[in-house]
C-alpha cells in the first residue's frame, strides 16, 4: 500500500503538508494596536447588541424584517416599492468598500469585521482563559479534549446562541423574538428551527471553522488585488531593513539585518502566516505581528517599525503617496449617490399617495345627466402604525359632489391600500371638455396633501374654446 503523497510546500496556513487541518493556535501580542483593536472590538460588540433595541421615532433604528418585505435604516421605512433607494444604498455600500480599501487596506478585516471581532477579542481569549495558553492548547490537540475543552463548548455554545438571537433581531423585530423566547417552541416551529440553526452555523463557526472563513469562505481576500493599489495601506515587512536575518547571538555581524528570526509574528498571526513573505491573501491586517516585533525590537534596542502599517510603494521607494485619481473618483461617486439618497429620504413622508384614472371610459353621463369620473386611489403608510386616510374635495365648482364607498382607507402600517372613487358634477360644469378640483387626504394625526384632479366631460355644443 502506496504511502500518502506528502506536499512539497503547504499550501493553505491551515493545512500541513499531508492535507490534515493545522489549527492555528496564536499566541497574543498585547501592544499599543491590540489594546486600541481591543477597545473597538468591546465598542462594536455593545453596538452590535445595541441596535435591535434602539428606536428612533417609534422605529427601529435597523430592521431588514423580510417576512413583511419591510426594510428601517436609522427610523426611515424602505418598502418593496422602493426598489430604486435600496439599489443606491447597496450600490453606495460597494462603493464606500472600494474607497476603504484602496486608502486603508484590509482594515475591515482586521479591526471590524464581525469574525474577527468575535473570534480573536472574545472567543480566543475565552479559550485561552479556560484551556491554557498556546503550549497548553497544542498538547490538548495532540492529547484529544479533556474537561477544560468540553467546558470551552459549553461557554461557546451559550454565547452562540445569545449572539444568534440578537442577530435574529436584525430580521423579525425585538417584540417578535422576545414572543419567540418566552414560548413554547411548540408555538413557532420554524421560527424555533431558525433560532437553532443560526445558533449551531454560529457555533461551529468559533469552534471548528474558525479562520478557515477568512481563508476559505470570504472572497474579500481575493479582490484585494483589484481593490488596493501601490499606495494603499497595509502591514507589511520591511526586507530593506530586516535581511538578512540572524539569530541574536554574540558575534552577530553588523552585516546582517533587524530580524533576528525569532518567529514571535509567525506565533502570534492568527491565520498562521509569515508576514516577511510579503502581502498574502490570508492576511487580515490585524496588527498582531506589528505588537510582536516591536516588543522584540525594544528588547534588542532597535527601533520599532520592521512591521509596520506601510504601503507596498513606500517599501519599495520610501515615499508615500496618498492622493490619487482613483479616490477622487470614489469620492465624487460617493457623494452624488449618498447626496442622492439623502434627498429621496429627506423628501419621504409618512405617506405617498397616487391618484389614477379609472379604468375604461374617460367619463360616463349618469341616467340623472350628471357627469362621473372614476379615480383609483392608491396610498402607501410608511409609518409604523395603521392609519385611516380620509379625503374629502377642495377648490371644485359648484356642485361637484364625491361619492367613495370606502372613506376613510385604513391602511397596515408598511402596507398599501387601494380604493376607487366617483368625482360627479352637472353637466354645465365641464361645458368646456374639463374641469379641475384638488382631492385633500388627511390621515387626522399629521399628514396631509392635496393632489390636482383634472376632470373630464363632454364639450357643449357651440363651445369653441
Amino acid at each position: 500500500m502506496s504511502s500518502i503523497p506528502q506536499a512539497q510546500e503547504r499550501v493553505l496556513s491551515t493545512l500541513n503538508t499531508d492535507g490534515s487541518r493545522r489549527w492555528i493556535r496564536p499566541r497574543p501580542s498585547r501592544g499599543r494596536f491590540y489594546r486600541r483593536r481591543l477597545l473597538t472590538a468591546w465598542s462594536l460588540m455593545l453596538l452590535f447588541v445595541a441596535v435591535p433595541f434602539g428606536r428612533i421615532h417609534g422605529k427601529p433604528v435597523l430592521l431588514l424584517d423580510v417576512p413583511t418585505r419591510e426594510f428601517v435604516f436609522f427610523g426611515k421605512t424602505f418598502l418593496p416599492t422602493d426598489t430604486f433607494l435600496l439599489m443606491l444604498l447597496l450600490f453606495g455600500i460597494f462603493v464606500g468598500i472600494f474607497l476603504v480599501t484602496a486608502v486603508f487596506g484590509r482594515l475591515w478585516c482586521g479591526w471590524a469585521c464581525p469574525q474577527t471581532v468575535y473570534m480573536e477579542l472574545l472567543f480566543r481569549p475565552l479559550e485561552r482563559w479556560i484551556e491554557g495558553g498556546r503550549k497548553r492548547q497544542l498538547e490538548l490537540d495532540r492529547r484529544g479534549a479533556d474537561g477544560r475543552r468540553m467546558l470551552k463548548y459549553a461557554v461557546f455554545f451559550l454565547l452562540s446562541a445569545f449572539f444568534g438571537n440578537i442577530f435574529l433581531a436584525y430580521f423579525v423585530g425585538t417584540h417578535r423574538l422576545a414572543a419567540w423566547v418566552t414560548s413554547s417552541p411548540a408555538q413557532h416551529p420554524a421560527a424555533f428551527l431558525v433560532m437553532a440553526t443560526v445558533t449551531l452555523l454560529m457555533f461551529a463557526d468559533f469552534t471548528y471553522f474558525r479562520e478557515q472563513v477568512c481563508l476559505v469562505a470570504c472572497p474579500y481576500g481575493r479582490f484585494q488585488s483589484v481593490l488596493l493599489d501601490q499606495s494603499s495601506l497595509i502591514v507589511g515587512y520591511d526586507p530593506g531593513r530586516g535581511e538578512p536575518r540572524a539569530k541574536l547571538r554574540k558575534g552577530r555581524g553588523e552585516a546582517t539585518g533587524d530580524c533576528i528570526d525569532c518567529l514571535k509574528c509567525v506565533m502570534t498571526c492568527p491565520t498562521g502566516i509569515d508576514i516577511r513573505d510579503g502581502l498574502q491573501m490570508e492576511c487580515i491586517h490585524c496588527t498582531q505581528c506589528i505588537d510582536a516585533c516591536d516588543a522584540v525590537m525594544d528588547k534588542v534596542g532597535r527601533p520599532r517599525g520592521l512591521i509596520r502599517y506601510t504601503s507596498k510603494a513606500e517599501l519599495e521607494t520610501g515615499r508615500r503617496r496618498f492622493l490619487r485619481p482613483r479616490l477622487f473618483a470614489y469620492a465624487a461617486i460617493l457623494v452624488a449617490i449618498f447626496g442622492t439618497l439623502g434627498y429621496s429620504l429627506a423628501a419621504k413622508r409618512s405617506a405617498d399617495v397616487t391618484v389614477l384614472r379609472g379604468l375604461g371610459a374617460p367619463f360616463t353621463r349618469l341616467a340623472s345627466g350628471r357627469i362621473s369620473n372614476q379615480i383609483r386611489l392608491k396610498i402607501v403608510n410608511r409609518s409604523g402604525e395603521d392609519r385611516s386616510y380620509a379625503f374629502s374635495l377642495k377648490n371644485a365648482p359648484a356642485g361637484v359632489e364625491l361619492i367613495a364607498p370606502e372613506n376613510p382607507l385604513t391602511v397596515p402600517r408598511a402596507s398599501s391600500g387601494l380604493t376607487a372613487a366617483f368625482i360627479t358634477a352637472p353637466p354645465e360644469v365641464c361645458a368646456s371638455g374639463e374641469y379641475h378640483a384638488t382631492l385633500h387626504i388627511d390621515d387626522g394625526i399629521g399628514f396631509q396633501e392635496d393632489v390636482p384632479l383634472r376632470l373630464l366631460g363632454p364639450v357643449a355644443h357651440g363651445d369653441t374654446r
